[in-house]
C-alpha cells in the first residue's frame, strides 16, 4: 500500500525563496463529488503544469494511504470542468531544499490567495525535521487545511 507521511506548516516569512530550486508550477486541482463523510476516500483531480494526475487520499491527517496516477492532460482538463465540485482550487507549487529535505511551498490564488503552506514528505511518522526559518506554526493536525476542506470552504481558515 502507497502511505503519505507529511507534515503542513503555514509559511511566515519569504525566505524560502532564496532557496527555491526553480520557478514555481501552476497547479489547478479539483475534487470529485464524495458523500462518505470525514473518513471517506478524496479522490483528486489535478493538472500539474502540462502534466494530469488522478490521486485517491484515504483519510487520515499526517500518515494516510494515497495512490497517484498519470492520466491524459486532456482528461484532467474536462474532469476539472465537467466533474469536480467548483472550485477549483488553484496554487502555484515551489519545491525548496532545506537541511537534506525537498520542501514543497504552495501559493495560492483566488478565494484562497494570500495563504501560503509548506509541507515536507516524510520517510516515517517519527522522522527528525530541521525546521527553516520561513516556516510558522505547524497545522498538520488541521483537517481545516487539507486542500479539500479549503476548497470547500472558500476562504483561508481564521487564525
Amino acid at each position: 500500500m502507497a502511505t503519505e507521511i507529511e507534515r503542513k506548516f503555514l509559511v511566515a516569512g519569504e525566505g524560502w525563496r532564496r532557496a527555491a530550486l526553480g520557478p514555481g508550477l501552476p497547479y489547478r486541482q479539483g475534487y470529485l463529488p464524495n458523500g462518505g463523510g470525514p473518513d471517506a476516500p478524496v479522490v483528486r483531480v489535478r493538472l500539474a503544469g502540462a502534466a494530469g494526475v488522478l490521486t485517491i487520499k484515504g483519510p487520515g491527517l499526517t500518515v494516510r494511504a494515497e495512490y497517484e496516477y498519470p492520466i491524459p492532460a486532456a482528461d484532467a482538463a474536462a474532469m476539472l470542468a465537467t466533474l469536480c465540485v467548483p472550485p477549483v482550487l488553484e496554487k502555484t507549487r515551489t519545491r525548496v531544499a532545506h537541511a537534506g529535505l525537498i520542501w514543497e511551498v504552495d501559493e495560492f490564488a483566488g478565494p484562497l490567495a494570500g495563504l501560503v503552506l509548506a509541507e515536507v514528505e516524510l520517510a516515517r511518522p517519527d522522522q527528525a525535521v530541521a525546521l527553516p526559518d520561513w516556516v510558522g506554526r505547524e497545522v498538520s493536525g488541521d483537517p481545516r487545511y487539507l486542500n479539500s476542506n479549503l476548497v470547500r470552504a472558500g476562504a483561508p481558515p481564521a487564525p
